[in-house]
């Protein structure tokens, strides 16, 4: 279930969205508010919780304003399970391609993989002990304590005489000898031979059209033969370091309760699962258009979206999970459609709509400077791999911004990515040259100058600028 300590206040999400979103101010308080509800949801009276919905979130912006930025980092903060999906990649029912219900499937199974990994961490001791085991046991196989023969001493008395250990005690000394020299590393490169398991379950070719299996149904049958099947090893010959990797998941899994994790997955996704809707505006059926052509087929989708957005039950591998209290995100540039165009159902289910606002040119600087991620970092981040300072002025930032602005009114309005190619143009050559040219402890200042020189001509030249994504 969530964890009321985890969770912040709006003004904080607010204020953790600030570091790696600029600007788009209203979106960050509504998608803050959202958040904050789930907590308060759980925590209102019992009688009241299944009745209280989340507030669904339409966010209207061009390509690269941060929609999907908000989105995304929203549910880091919260640890929530999220999915990304894009509305033009479905069909409605009938047709060849990705039913809409695959978008919760895809919720779900985003929700295991979470809750593995935090019971990966839980069980991480005990699983790196089974590990060390096992490698003991491809060293120095154990001897059982049940009165073997007498080995040579390997200590002496105070007369100095020998003191004998049976097998058994001899055997586990140099076991606990060799523990040690496993977890200093110190046998990391010797090589050992262990059995690793493999997963048999055989494909299952699956015929589509009435009476065709869906996938949860799909999934759930190679769940079942997988399951049926006893598992197979094979013997592999690889150094203490490789086998530690290899060994891992296998012991942990033997320590984690598989229905335990799928019950909180469920739990999880139903209570703080986010689907992020992207390109909601292309199933949109076009102002004006009649009711045949490729737009029966939008709102076909349209339709199909519905019953999820409402709250139904979606069949699973791991069981059945509601969506009534999923919160829905969708965006779109609506550059063709309107808002407006979608089916009145599916507008009421949306019932937050929130308009981000075009990047400018002062956007683009902070974009370039502030951020935790910012582009410059990044780059510092990997020429610092090769012991290289890139360090940028201001003057270079501001220029940067203007021709990313630029570029954008001239060609077309891609907004932050934008910034993505012009940082690439200018870099590309500095990259190259590390380290063959520019070596290490080498320190490179960006200004405005080396900008224009290597970025002349890419908004006045539309040849060029074509080019520039």
């Amino acid at each position: 279930m969530l964890d009321a300590a985890s969770f912040l206040t709006p003004a904080q999400i607010v204020a953790e969205l600030d570091k790696y979103i600029i600007g788009q101010h209203e979106a960050k308080r509504h998608v803050a508010i959202a958040l904050r509800n789930r907590w308060r949801r759980l925590h209102a009276p019992a009688d009241m919780q299944q009745e209280i919905v989340p507030n669904n979130i339409l966010m209207i912006g061009s390509t690269g304003v941060g929609k999907t930025e908000i989105a995304r980092r929203l549910a880091s903060i919260s640890g929530a399970p999220f999915t990304k999906v894009e509305a033009s990649k479905f069909t409605e029912v009938g047709y060849v391609g990705r039913d809409v219900e695959s978008m919760v499937r895809d919720l779900v199974e985003q929700s295991v993989n979470m809750v593995k990994q935090r019971r990966k961490e839980d069980v991480k001791i005990r699983a790196a002990q089974a590990v060390e085991d096992v490698i003991l046991d491809a060293l120095i196989p154990p001897v059982t304590a049940s009165g073997g023969g007498v080995k040579p001493a390997v200590g002496f008395g105070t007369d100095g005489s020998a003191m004998p250990d049976s097998d058994y005690e001899l055997n586990e000394r140099t076991r606990e000898k060799f523990r040690l020299k496993i977890r200093s590393g110190e046998l990391d490169e010797r090589k050992i031979d262990i059995k690793v398991q493999q997963n048999n379950a055989p494909g299952i070719g699956v015929v589509g059209g009435p009476g065709g299996m869906d996938e949860a149904s799909m999934a759930g049958l190679q769940d079942m033969l997988s399951g049926m099947l006893p598992k197979k090893t094979r013997k592999r010959n690889v150094t203490i370091a490789e086998a530690r990797k290899l060994l891992f998941d296998e012991e942990a899994a033997k320590l984690i309760d598989m229905d335990e994790v799928k019950d909180e997955a469920i739990r999880q996704a139903e209570n703080a699962g986010i689907i992020f809707i992207d390109e909601i505006d292309k199933v949109a059926s076009r102002s004006g258009k009649g009711g045949s052509g490729p737009d029966v087929s939008r709102e076909g989708v349209q339709r199909d979206l519905l019953p999820i957005v409402e709250g139904s039950a979606v069949s699973t591998k791991y069981g059945i999970i509601n969506t009534d209290h999923i919160l829905f995100i969708a965006a779109g540039a609506f550059h063709v459609a309107k808002p407006s165009d979608l089916i009145p159902e599916l507008q009421g289910r949306f019932p937050i709509r929130v308009e981000l606002q075009s990047l400018t040119k002062d956007d683009f600087y902070l974009i370039l400077k502030d951020p935790k991620n910012a582009l410059t970092k990044q780059y510092q981040a990997l020429l610092q791999a090769e012991d290289v300072e890139l360090t940028f002025d201001d003057a270079a930032l501001e220029r940067l911004a203007e021709i990313a602005f630029e570029v954008n009114a001239e060609v077309e309005n891609i907004g932050a990515r934008r910034l993505n190619t012009v940082m690439s143009r200018l870099l590309n050559d500095i990259l190259f040259d590390v380290p063959d040219r520019i070596g290490a402890n080498a320190h490179i200042l960006i200004t405005r100058e080396l900008v224009e020189e290597r970025l002349r001509g890419m908004v006045n030249n539309r040849d060029l600028s074509q080019y520039i994504l």
